[in-house]
């Protein structure tokens, strides 16, 4: 197979990985959750950290509901796609950093790791709604985490991730087209 075929291969079979970003609203409405009950910041933080956990088994029940081969073992940019999620790991220790430092901003930082760390899969799944909205994530999210609360931060990251879902959705169709 060639790259090209390698990539769209993934593109289809993984359906642009909807089913990660699907829970992502979920994990944005629980982060939400916690910013708005009345706990001191560092709390609102460890909870926040403790929302991103289910992350991965979620996306596995939710492949299984949307048909998603969520290892795709036969396909080589498998890794790749895995490498680019591992590599947020590195960032999150920015965030680690942020949480006793600069407590009030730390959800910003971690929208920001997020929306970053979406870019490479504009490439591997040949999309532009990947490519498009890691930029807008990334600055939004800075813009409105420094002049607004932490929990209207939240509002809008699940906004997004709404429409994020709606353009994979949407892209997937024309690709199975």
């Amino acid at each position: 197979m060639s790259l090209e075929e390698l990539r769209l291969d993934c593109a289809v079979k993984q359906k642009k990985g909807l089913h990660f970003i699907l829970v992502s609203v979920v994990i944005w409405c629980a982060v939400l959750v916690v910013q708005l009950i009345d706990i001191p910041v560092l709390t609102k933080n460890l909870y926040t950290f403790c929302c991103t956990a289910p992350l991965l088994p979620l996306a596995y029940f939710v492949s299984k509901i949307i048909k998603v081969d969520f290892q795709n073992k036969g396909n080589p940019l498998t890794n790749l796609g895995v490498l680019f999620s591992v590599n947020q790991m590195l960032y999150l220790l920015i965030a680690m950093w942020v949480y006793p430092t600069v407590p009030e901003k730390m959800l910003m930082v971690i929208a920001m790791i997020f929306g970053s760390h979406l870019l490479p899969y504009g490439w591997l799944y040949k999309s532009k709604t990947y490519i498009v909205l890691s930029v807008v994530i990334t600055i939004m999210a800075l813009i409105i985490g420094l002049n607004f609360e932490a929990y209207i931060l939240a509002v809008m990251m699940i906004g997004i991730e709404i429409v994020f879902s709606i353009c994979l959705w949407i892209e997937n169709k024309k690709l199975c087209a």
